[in-house]
């Protein structure tokens, strides 16, 4: 007796199914992502969170935030460079209508001096208070949002408006030469030339020549 012989198909794998990458199939006359975009979505350093203090009058937290600048502040002839460290104090007082803010802000500015065009490093430090409302109200700018702060445009209007308008190197900096472009030595006290308008000049002829017709005449009745 012939015993009968059962043959299985065999089935292709693919390999990417072996590695666990299904291959992704397109839609037709669609061309693959030439890139994945990110879901990371970035949050602002400026943003703090105060759920534990939301509508507890009189508690009291203190916190402090570092965090280099995500953007330049400022337009002036001084700014704080995007990237430049930023070093905020933070107390936060619990209030019936809202939060309490009390901060002292740390950073560095540059620009160029306006006298001899040198570059300057100024030290900025800063302070400011400025009430979060619990609620939308003419009486305050700025509200809690999902028990949380953003403290970006107070810091900001804070830093900016302490950024000198002129900035210079040193209080008796001399600046440059008008003639020559070159920096001036320290102490230079540049001489002050009176000048004259020519359209006084034949005035001033008159003048001395009317004199010396005067000086005549009274030799003559002598």
């Amino acid at each position: 007796m012939t015993k009968s012989t059962r043959f299985r198909p065999i089935r292709t794998i693919h390999p990417e199914f072996r590695t666990g990458k299904a291959p992704i199939r397109q839609p037709h006359g669609t061309q693959p992502p030439s890139h994945v975009e990110s879901l990371i979505v970035s949050v602002s350093p400026y943003l703090v969170n105060v759920r534990d203090l939301v509508h507890r009058p009189g508690d009291m937290r203190e916190r402090t935030l570092d965090f280099p600048a995500p953007e330049q502040l400022g337009e002036g002839a001084a700014v704080v460079r995007a990237g430049e460290n930023i070093h905020i104090d933070l107390r936060f007082e619990g209030l019936h209508e809202g939060i309490l803010v009390s901060a002292e802000v740390d950073t560095v500015a540059y620009g160029e001096c306006v006298r001899c065009l040198d570059p300057v490093t100024i030290q900025v430090e800063v302070e400011f208070q400025e009430v979060f409302a619990y609620s939308v109200t003419e009486a305050f700018d700025f509200v809690v949002r999902d028990d949380q702060l953003d403290l970006e445009p107070v810091v900001r209007d804070a830093v900016v408006l302490s950024l000198p308008f002129q900035p210079v190197c040193r209080p008796d900096c001399s600046g440059l030469d008008p003639v020559t472009g070159e920096r001036l030595p320290d102490g230079f006290e540049q001489e002050i030339v009176e000048a004259h308008d020519p359209r006084w000049a034949a005035l001033k002829d008159l003048q001395v020549t009317t004199d010396s017709t005067t000086d005549t005449d009274n030799n003559e009745k002598r």
